[in-house]
């Protein structure tokens, strides 16, 4: 009998079992946007499975519907994460609106645990896809539950304070609503929410499992059940993944496990180093102890992670000094890239939540948000260290 293959293993080959078969080494890329209907009983059954919601049918029909490239990454990522099927989206914002859409048809009462990245919190406060969203502290979330609540929504670690939250607490919380965990920051590396009981993990795959800044990409994933209605919504609404787009994450997943490693043994430096910087007032990273629930590192978490945000003792103008200052670093949005990227979420990401909003739950003015990549550590030191010390008030420099 065949042994689980351990994570290092299926990063490397996973969704590539029907290689040997087809003659190839790397992922084919299938471009077409039609398939020949040659037997109309088999296309017509075909048609209804697929728009049903089922994986796959004899006939892929139409693009829309189906796409061979998509459905290997799609196999990969489920084996990653440990569930049944996976269903990739165009994003991840249009991933979570599938799941939002079938939340509707199931009660349309949502509860969901901020902080969460800033346009996750921006549709889940718009309204746009017809829900009943509450924000609440995980602690609340079994005395908030209704009999209409269709779903639970937490991000762990949170963009972009870097909190972890007990999945299996807010599990055992919720009763029978269906948990969805955003563990984009976390990858299928460092944490795996369906063993702690989630219903969805959701990935923003444009990030660590893209990781190289070239992809725009969303996955959910969840039992088999759960994904025929997310295809439904998928094909609906036209929001499979490109092909090509499936293709770039195939190929970036082997080296996913190594750039994990590499990112967050950088990040574990430069957090111990920044945790003393004068012109920083608190460095957030679960290994320092300075985010909520580091008791979780270990057990649910695998690991701190390549994530660190920074209070600034200068406050904005600091913050945007550094942004200003780094050269080796890139300031830009979005993470998990192979580069550094440095951001202000208050004035970038979580720019669309309210002002009170972001005070409440710790997204001030002076912070900011760095993903660590894959550089010499001592080179994105010496890059972050003179930034910082330009942002540094004179005194403190003199000091």
């Amino acid at each position: 009998m065949e042994h689980s293959k351990r994570l290092e293993t299926l990063v490397v080959h996973a969704g590539r079992e029907d290689f040997a078969a087809l003659g190839v080494h790397a992922p084919p890329i299938d471009l077409s946007t039609t398939y020949p209907v040659r037997d109309l009983a088999e296309g017509t059954a075909s048609f209804d499975a697929l728009v049903g919601g089922e994986a796959s049918a004899p006939n892929a029909i139409y693009a829309r519907l189906h796409n061979p490239t998509v459905d290997r990454v799609e196999r990969a990522l489920a084996a990653l994460e440990g569930t049944e099927a996976c269903v990739a989206y165009g994003s991840g914002m249009a991933a979570l609106t599938a799941v939002l859409l079938d939340a509707r048809a199931r009660g349309g009462h949502v509860l969901a645990v901020r902080p969460l990245y800033g346009t996750s919190d921006h549709l889940l406060a718009s309204g746009l896809c017809g829900i009943e969203v509450e924000f609440v502290e995980a602690g609340q979330i079994a005395d908030r539950r209704r009999p209409d609540t269709a779903l639970v929504i937490i991000e762990t670690p949170a963009n972009p304070t870097l909190d972890l939250v007990d999945i299996r607490a807010v599990v055992a919380a919720a009763g029978p609503v269906p948990v969805l965990v955003d563990s984009t920051f976390a990858t299928p590396v460092l944490q795996n929410p369906s063993a702690w009981g989630a219903a969805y993990v959701l990935h923003s795959a444009t990030k660590f499992l893209g990781g190289h800044g070239d992809v725009i990409a969303g996955v959910v994933c969840c039992d088999e059940a759960r994904a025929r209605p997310l295809r439904v919504v998928r094909a609906a609404t036209g929001a499979l993944l490109h092909p090509l787009a499936a293709y770039l994450i195939h190929r970036g997943l082997p080296t996913l496990a190594l750039r994990i490693e590499r990112a967050q043994a950088n990040a574990q430096a430069l957090a111990r180093r920044l945790a003393d910087h004068p012109a920083v007032a608190t460095t957030f990273y679960p290994e320092l102890g300075t985010v909520r629930n580091t008791h979780l590192l270990g057990t649910q978490m695998r690991g701190p992670g390549t994530l660190i945000a920074l209070e600034m003792k200068g406050g904005h103008a600091a913050a945007a000094q550094v942004m200003a200052q780094v050269n080796t670093i890139t300031p830009a949005v979005s993470l998990g890239s192979v580069d550094t990227l440095i951001q202000h979420p208050s004035g970038l990401t979580h720019r669309v939540v309210s002002e009170a909003d972001k005070a409440a739950i710790g997204i001030t003015p002076g912070l900011l948000r760095l993903s660590v990549g894959i550089e010499a550590v001592e080179d994105l030191w010496n890059d972050l260290d003179q930034a910082l010390w330009q942002a540094t008030p004179s005194r403190q420099r003199v000091a």
